[in-house]
């Protein structure tokens, strides 16, 4: 069906190199000193609500913790300044954000999504989404055939670059550049890279979103969202649902997450040098089919890492396809002795996990299959440990998890039952 094309929206330029660096806006951006105090780290704002010196005339900018709060407005204004946007607004969680921007369209409007996205994301598009009116048509080819999936309805297309578990890299500049010719936005989840690594918005994306949980808050003890964005327009939108869904997070959360993302810079590049090992000793073993790691020279996407990620980084994700099948993958996890078996991704401790029977369980077989996610998928999210001990730590699950394996099909013994969860 042919798109509209009578109101198309203007690609952003490459936004321009801000006055500081990464590191001196990550420590500083959001972080004015006390007034009163002299304290150079903000105190928690626990107080719900706020004083007003007549009816409707609040003393300060607050009224309210659910429509703002010191430490939520704080880390959106460091957000903001890490992906160069002018707004950021954050979420009790990275699904939040998604809900409230998937909430913005209209009844009968048509989004395009990557097919391999998060499994808490497949979810939402394909089992909340239409229960409001909002279809969603997935594509494992963005780039080459979007033009093929616009309708008068699209109003949205959705990118994970680098996907998760696959990390498949997706070209924003070239979705951008077609979908806004018939007036769609773009949104990127940047879950994986971090602002650190890649800001979409500089690649013509509307909106940048991520789960905090992860790389952005970095130590496994908050669940959070954000999206950062330019327009005034979306502000006025995103930040009504906001308040008015009221996915928000806590003070204190905002605090910690804040905290978190002080060091965002360090523990991307440390997390990127030890998948970076960890990639390349997979990569060479004999027990592996498969490596998907967008810093290997190998990756098929690596054109796009070298143009959109900082120093073409990998970061700190990567998933490998075992010999031996659903036992040895299940299996790989059980014998690493550094790696956890967990759920989740980006923090200071590394982890790994079956992507078909954990993270991605919710979505059909023959579709995940589709997309690269198989049965034998482990995915690795690689901490900040010492490289050398991450590496033998795989090395040795490996050799140990494939001899075992096959061992039990000669037996006759099979272990395809995984847990199931997200």
């Amino acid at each position: 069906m042919t798109a509209h094309t009578d109101h198309p929206i203007a690609t952003p330029p490459r936004a321009p190199s801000p006055i500081h660096g990464f590191g001196t806006l990550a420590v500083h951006a959001g972080s004015p000193h006390d007034p009163a105090t002299g304290a150079v780290i903000e105190a928690i704002s626990l107080s719900t609500t706020f004083a007003q010196t007549a009816v409707g005339k609040p003393v300060g900018e607050f009224e309210y913790s659910r429509s703002s709060n010191p430490n939520r407005n704080n880390f959106e204004t460091m957000v903001a300044a890490l992906e160069h946007a002018k707004y950021a607004l954050a979420f009790s969680s990275g699904s939040a954000a998604t809900t409230v921007i998937l909430q913005s369209l209209a009844a009968g409007s048509h989004v395009i999504s990557v097919s391999d996205v998060y499994g808490g994301t497949h979810r939402y598009f394909t089992q909340v989404a239409k229960a409001h009116g909002v279809k969603v048509t997935f594509t494992p080819e963005i780039e080459v055939d979007i033009r093929e999936h616009i309708t008068e309805s699209t109003k949205l297309v959705w990118i994970e670059t680098p996907s998760n578990p696959t990390l498949r890299l997706v070209d924003i500049r070239a979705v951008a550049s077609q979908a806004h010719e018939h007036g769609i936005m773009v949104v990127v989840d940047n879950t994986f890279m971090s602002p650190y690594i890649q800001n979409p918005l500089d690649y013509g994306a509307d909106i940048v979103v991520h789960s905090v949980t992860k790389y952005i808050n970095g130590h496994s003890d908050v669940v959070m969202g954000v999206a950062a964005f330019n327009s005034d327009d979306l502000h006025k939108r995103l930040s009504f649902l906001q308040n008015a869904l009221g996915a928000v997070p806590s003070a204190f959360d905002s605090w910690l997450a804040h905290r978190g993302a002080k060091t965002l810079h360090l523990r991307a590049r440390e997390a990127t040098t030890n998948a970076t090992a960890v990639a390349h000793a997979l990569e060479a073993s004999p027990h592996v089919i498969a490596v998907n790691y967008p810093g290997l020279d190998s990756h098929p996407h690596r054109a796009i890492a070298k143009k959109q990620h900082r120093n073409g980084m990998g970061g700190g994700m990567l998933s490998f396809r075992i010999r031996g099948g659903h036992a040895a993958a299940e299996r790989f996890c059980q014998l690493t002795k550094i790696f956890t078996l967990a759920e989740s991704l980006g923090g200071v401790e590394s982890l790994c996990e079956v992507p078909s029977s954990m993270t991605h369980a919710g979505i059909p077989r023959d579709q995940r299959e589709a997309v690269g996610v198989f049965d034998d998928l482990v995915r690795i999210s690689c901490g900040v440990e010492d490289a050398e001990d991450l590496k033998k730590d795989v090395l040795q699950a490996l050799e140990r998890a494939v001899a075992e394996a096959e061992g039990k099909v000669g037996n006759g013994i099979d272990r395809t039952n995984g847990v199931n969860g997200y």
